[in-house]
């Protein structure tokens, strides 16, 4: 198997389709292993060691473009498991496998890399287990701490096991049940007090995937971890300083081999501390969204299905209209309102984010613009919202309305298959 040095890498870099087998957190810029810098080799693509037992570990590889024509540079922590990808890739007939067995070293050296602008809103689960065991983890400098399990109108699904000391969020109490929009500041204040979160608590949300159907009462019921996109987001609307996620919800906590538990925990009311929002120009509302379809340095961008966007379906059992908002930009979520696969790996950890940004670029979302993202009621916008925001694209922003507002308000919309 061929081997490079750092200098020679260093020297052809420019040659090498680079593969980081590293998890994605230290891909973002953890650093799990000691490494002087965080981050990743820069242009360096995300493939984990842990995806290599996936059955369709081939079709994630392709899905990425990474093609047998490719000469693949493949590195991570460990030289067992970077021969052992590097193996599988040679079985999948790509001819052109060197391996790069010293990582620390290009770490430590003044050599390029990269990282997610905010990967410390973004925790593993280790990182939360160390928070949890010994009240510290790296890149956490608090002293209090409330780990949220996000469900919707679904106690059951925080009573069934959820994180040891986690306490149980209902979005309901975040989201108004008539508009879906985030509730009143007042509201918040209450929910957010009851809940033991003041301004300056570090939160970590997370949920629970268990497969939503649309034909079942309340889809949203079993898309818990698309939920805590929602909750972190009007968290961080009204004024929580540090708000984290678990990078892929509650199946990265069992993934990782640790224990729930069905031990309820307890709530302690505190004081929010200061005046809700904080940061109000996270949410657009209508009147906003409107002139942003107006302006050219700005973006109003759609993250529902293709077929939302089209008008086959509405895409929940309770709207009634079907289409889209003329002039937005078609944002791509997956299949259906409750799925995100367009922004999510197969473990339902966040995609990686340089791909997002490759697929925005491509229809005009970029940093430079205020993107306001938007769904049916604001789940998927809130998720793609923090995509970007993860990136540092601090002029986003979330139209909290989105569809169900723009279509009960007798607004103009579009069917069928756009022209261009």
């Amino acid at each position: 198997m061929k081997e490079i040095t750092t200098d020679e890498l260093s020297d052809n870099l420019h040659r090498y389709k680079v593969i980081d087998i590293r998890s994605v957190d230290a891909y973002n810029g953890w650093k799990e292993s000691g490494e002087a810098n965080g981050g990743h080799i820069k242009g360096a693509k995300s493939l984990p060691y842990k995806w290599s037992h996936y059955i369709d570990w081939i079709e994630i590889v392709r899905n990425k473009g990474i093609i047998p024509e490719d000469s693949l540079l493949i590195y991570g922590y460990n030289r067992d498991n970077i021969e052992e990808v590097a193996e599988l890739f040679e079985k999948a007939g790509y001819p052109d496998v060197t391996v790069y067995n010293s990582f620390f070293e290009w770490a430590e050296e003044d050599l390029p890399m990269e990282q997610l602008e905010r990967y410390r809103q973004l925790v593993s689960a280790d990182w939360l287990n160390d928070l949890i065991s010994e009240n510290k983890a790296p890149e956490y400098d608090n002293d209090k701490f409330v780990i949220c399990h996000v469900h919707y109108r679904n106690p059951s699904d925080y009573d069934e096991g959820h994180i040891p000391g986690a306490i149980p969020i209902d979005t309901n109490s975040l989201e108004s049940t008539e508009t879906w929009n985030r509730r009143s500041p007042e509201e918040l204040k209450e929910a957010l007090e009851n809940a033991g979160i003041s301004h300056d608590t570090t939160v970590i949300v997370y949920g629970r995937f268990s497969y939503p159907k649309n034909e079942d009462p309340f889809p949203g019921s079993s898309a818990g971890h698309l939920g805590a996109m929602r909750a972190a987001f009007i968290m961080l609307y009204a004024g929580v300083n540090d708000v984290r996620i678990l990078n892929g919800g509650l199946q990265s906590w069992l993934d990782a081999g640790y224990e729930i538990s069905k031990e309820p925990a307890k709530k302690s009311k505190v004081s929010f501390g200061i005046h809700i929002p904080q940061k109000p120009e996270l949410a657009v509302d209508l009147e906003e969204a409107r002139e942003i379809l107006e302006a050219s340095d700005k973006n109003l961008v759609c993250v529902r299905s293709w077929r939302e966007y089209i008008g086959e379906v509405s895409g929940y059992n309770y709207i009634e209209k079907k289409g889209r908002i003329p002039g937005a930009l078609f944002g791509d979520c997956g299949s259906d309102a409750y799925h995100m696969e367009n922004y999510r790996s197969l473990d339902h950890t966040m995609r990686e984010y340089g791909e997002v940004a490759q697929n925005w670029k491509k229809i005009g979302i970029t940093p430079d613009k205020r993107n306001a993202f938007y769904c049916g009621t604001g789940w998927r916008g809130s998720e793609a919202f923090f995509n970007a925001w993860l990136m540092g694209w601090d002029r986003s922003a979330v139209f909290d309305g989105g569809w169900f507002e723009w279509s009960n308000n007798d607004l103009p919309f579009e069917t069928g298959e756009p022209e261009e």
